[in-house]
């Protein structure tokens, strides 16, 4: 029992153990990080893996010599990529089976419809903005794949949408990973970086809106 609680705290906490692993595992470490952002974000199941500061952590190893940068954050961009990949198959083959029912008022036909339409419209951003948000991250490409959104259309977005989250967050933390005060303040410098790769975005939405509603 307790080599299982232990185990469990390691999946959760991967990030602060991640420097002993290294050490412990050498080349392996790259199959156990491609595990862990495969689950993360491949099964509906398990948002709760770390992802965000995993890769910031990451990449500052990378900076000390604990693991090569490029063949890093190959490992980690075919893992999310895979993993959405996933996860937008499973969606896919369980949408039709689930949103049948006519008379229940969330799993109907009327639902999907509406689901598959969003997606039509706007999953491309969907898809792109989720990898930075967690728990969306795990359930937007699932959604899209209920939504049965174009597979090449998915495709496309989700492999720019990778290499955006995996190459931003790990050279975060190549560069400035190992800054002391940075290294004692991370949960506050990943939500930052997160806040400002997001707020292009942020700004395009709002001049859509502000165009679409002239005062």
């Amino acid at each position: 029992m307790d080599l299982l609680l232990q185990l469990f705290d390691v999946l959760l906490h991967l990030d602060r153990h991640l420097a002993v692993l290294v050490q412990q595992y050498g080349p392996w470490i790259y199959a156990i990080l491609f595990f862990i952002v495969f689950a993360e974000t491949g099964f509906v199941v398990t948002p709760f893996l770390p992802g965000d500061s995993l890769l910031f952590v990451a990449g500052a190893l990378a900076a000390v010599g604990g693991m090569d940068l490029g063949p890093l954050m190959a490992t980690l961009i075919v893992a999310a990529v895979l993993g959405n990949q996933v996860n937008y198959h499973i969606g896919r083959f369980i949408g039709p089976r689930v949103f049948h029912w006519e008379n229940s008022r969330l799993f109907n036909r009327a639902a999907l419809q509406k689901t598959h339409a969003f997606y039509e419209a706007h999953g491309g951003k969907t898809v792109v903005i989720s990898r930075f948000l967690p728990l969306l991250r795990t359930f937007a490409p699932f959604v899209a794949g209920v939504g049965a959104m174009d597979y090449a259309r998915f495709t496309a977005f989700n492999v720019g949408g990778a290499a955006l989250w995996v190459v931003s967050l790990t050279l975060a933390g190549y560069w400035f990973g190992n800054v002391p005060w940075i290294k004692q303040n991370l949960a506050a410098v990943i939500v930052g970086i997160i806040i400002v790769s997001l707020l292009p975005v942020a700004i395009g939405w709002w001049r859509h809106r502000r165009d679409a509603n002239p005062a």
